[in-house]
């Protein structure tokens, strides 16, 4: 390879993702911006007068398919391989991607001509597809403050530019935070009730960083573990308040890497932003492009869902005091909740979710998940070798269909390690599109966990959570695989309504919980037997165990989120911990730690894209239980079913209306009381 060979600048196939270096980043992204920005300005000043799809959208699309398979890569690395030199090369280009982003949201001639198109007869014979995309960036220019006066025009650039800024320092803080604890164990006494696998685990991380005995992190194959089965109290506790407290003024790194200010910033842009464009709020900016009609709609929909659910939850909680309180724990604390409620699901259904984890092996349990496709959509996942990759760990899969055609590709990326964001996510590599040269681009997806990794050269072994969990994430992939989609605006994941973008994944997990399906899914590393009846009886029996905690504590987590920011005041600041009080005042039933601080690491709002829409989760859920009873009504691998799913669902991308194609798929609209009934929670009103 040249010396001066530069990866990102000629991504033709797969990325050379082991080649890229931090000095690669700067360069290719100011070339791909350039590149942009000559298009659109060229083209336009071309057509202005004739402006069609071919001589428009097209070149753009082009021009824009170059930066986003550059900045794809640049940004999945620094999730996955973060190092300090890394971090600060794609810091360096945030603001040079706000500045053109701001550019082209603001770029009058290229409006007026989409503008032109849009009235003209030839967008009557364009394809849906396509009209959407057309549809969509006049949206987006709207939104990105084209018809503000010059001087607004410029605070908005320099406000994305900013918050494009500071959901970087949030993730980095949170991350600096979680990599910077560490407790050093050296008596195996004191971990007592922790399964070999977790104490392996912890094993490896000590001689990894040159200690004796054993070492715990706030990563969650390290974190959770003692949390659920320590019997030592004032680890769990230590534990706890270390993870709850990360990047804020309290805890163990007490103001070193504290977000408050960071997310207090960010909350006035958003909030500034809004204004500009003359909402009421963000969370009304938020939802004007997701399928929930205004705030109102969104809480009434979250409140309903959390009375609904509350008298149970006391219930749950109440049976787990008890329970405690004959175990000898006098008041049952935050970091007794996870421990005290698997000692009570053991008891009660018999199940034990570390004594399953051999019979998940992540060999079996992939081969399980791709069966498990197939028979659904007709799809077969072949290992693709020689191809470059970012972590020895990561594998490739083509993807095929029926009749034997190459749809895609899927990159997994399953273990925890040091340098790698927290939490489970898929996102896009490629998408499918037409080239320039007539040669159709394949859609590309990355699919990342953070599962216990290999230990002594033994195969990882997963939790059902942890099944269910990567059946998640494979749902968000099957939706960028699957699409038939060819224009890139809307194609697979792009373009879906931000609260329709999680029905695939919520959808797909309800297949990890299916008797035929965990019948091939599971086999026991050492005998080779698939789950016995009990165990898998016990396993669904427990699926439903504490349903209504789980629940309030997302609402929580959602009507936290929208609150902040629809009812942001510019006079009184964030009043971050004050609202999530309220919240939990009214909808929370778990013990408190009073000095907890989530919201500093609640990165989905913070530095993802879930800012007022938090509740997608939610609502995609109640979209994904009822879509799934056709299943549970016409057979879990019905073929006609599958291919409904798949043509409706996850083949039609962001060109259709997600609710036109539910009703397409189902016959009807959504009932909410489906979310309920799934998790076993009796639809009673909180009194």
């Amino acid at each position: 390879m040249e010396k001066d060979f530069n990866p990102l600048m000629h991504i033709v196939g797969l990325p050379l993702f082991s080649a890229v270096k931090p000095e690669h980043i700067k360069p290719a992204v100011e070339s791909a911006i350039e590149n942009c920005k000559n298009v659109i300005i060229n083209v336009v000043e071309k057509n202005k007068d004739n402006p069609t799809w071919d001589n428009l959208m097209s070149p753009i699309e082009e021009a824009d398919d170059r930066f986003s398979k550059i900045w794809s890569v640049v940004s999945h690395l620094n999730s996955v391989n973060n190092t300090q030199e890394l971090r600060t090369a794609h810091d360096e280009c945030l603001p040079l991607i706000a500045q053109y982003s701001t550019w082209a949201g603001q770029y009058r001639p290229l409006f007026d001509a989409l503008t032109k198109l849009a009235k003209s007869d030839e967008f009557n014979l364009l394809t849906k597809a396509q009209r959407k995309s057309v549809e969509n960036s006049l949206r987006d220019f709207r939104l990105s403050g084209i018809d503000l006066p010059e001087d607004k025009q410029r605070r908005f650039g320099e406000i994305s530019a900013r918050l494009s800024q500071l959901q970087s320092d949030f993730a980095n803080n949170l991350l600096d935070a979680t990599n910077n604890y560490v407790k050093n164990v050296i008596d195996e006494k004191e971990l007592v009730g922790l399964p070999r696998g977790a104490l392996n685990l912890a094993k490896s991380e000590a001689k990894k960083r040159s200690l004796d005995g054993y070492v715990f992190t706030l990563d969650i194959p390290s974190y959770l573990p003692v949390l659920t089965y320590a019997d030592n109290r004032e680890l769990r506790k230590e534990m706890y308040i270390a993870y709850n407290t990360r990047a804020s003024d309290v805890g163990p790194d007490a103001g070193k890497w504290d977000n408050l200010p960071v997310m207090e910033e960010i909350l006035s842009l958003r909030h500034e932003l809004a204004r500009l464009l003359d909402f009421k709020d963000y969370a009304s900016l938020s939802l004007a492009t997701k399928m929930a009609q205004n705030n109102d709609e969104v809480l009434s929909f979250l409140y309903d869902l959390a009375n609904k659910s509350h008298n149970q939850g006391l219930e749950e909680v109440k049976a787990l005091e008890e329970y405690a309180k004959g175990l000898g724990c006098d008041e049952l604390k935050p970091w007794d909740v996870a421990y005290y409620s698997e000692k009570l699901r053991q008891e009660k259904y018999s199940y034990n979710a570390e004594e399953l984890r051999p019979y998940f092996p992540v060999d079996k349990v992939i081969a399980g998940l791709f069966e498990c496709a197939k028979r659904i959509y007709s799809i077969t996942f072949r290992a693709r070798f020689g191809v470059d990759v970012w972590n020895e760990n990561v594998v490739c899969y083509d993807v095929y269909d029926e009749f034997g055609s190459k749809i895609g590709t899927l990159f997994m990326d399953l273990y925890a390690r040091q340098g790698k964001r927290g939490g489970a996510w898929m996102d896009e590599c490629m998408s499918r599109r037409y080239r320039a040269d007539g040669s159709l681009q394949l859609p590309v997806t990355y699919l990342v966990c953070n599962f216990t990794p290999p230990v002594n050269g033994k195969q990882s072994e997963l939790t059902h959570d942890e099944v269910v969990t990567l059946f998640h994430e494979f749902g968000h992939g099957l939706n960028q695989l699957l699409t038939r989609i060819d224009i890139a605006d809307v194609s697979g994941i792009n373009g879906v309504p931000w609260d329709a973008v999680e029905l695939p994944s919520q959808f797909n997990e309800n297949f990890a919980w299916q008797e035929e399906v965990l019948n091939f899914l599971s086999c026991h590393v050492r005998t080779g037997e698939h789950l016995p009846k009990e165990k898998l009886d016990a396993l669904i029996a427990a699926k439903n165990f504490e349903s209504a905690m789980a629940m309030l504590r997302q609402l929580e987590f959602a009507i936290f989120d929208l609150r902040i920011h629809a009812e942001y005041d510019p006079h009184k600041g964030g009043r971050i911990y004050e609202i999530l009080n309220e919240v939990k005042s009214k909808v929370s039933v778990v013990p408190q730690y009073e000095n907890g601080r989530f919201p500093n690491g609640f990165s989905h709002i913070f530095a993802g894209g879930y800012a007022a829409g938090y509740y997608s989760y939610k609502w995609a859920e109640v979209l994904a239980a009822d879509a799934f009873g056709r299943f549970i009504e016409e057979g879990i691998f019905n073929k006609e079913a599958g291919a409904d799913f798949r043509d409706y669902i996850l083949a039609s991308g962001g060109a259709e209306d997600p609710m036109k194609s539910f009703i397409a798929f189902r016959g009807r609209k959504p009932k909410v009381d489906a979310l309920l009934v799934q998790s076993g929670i009796k639809v009673t009103q909180q009194q």
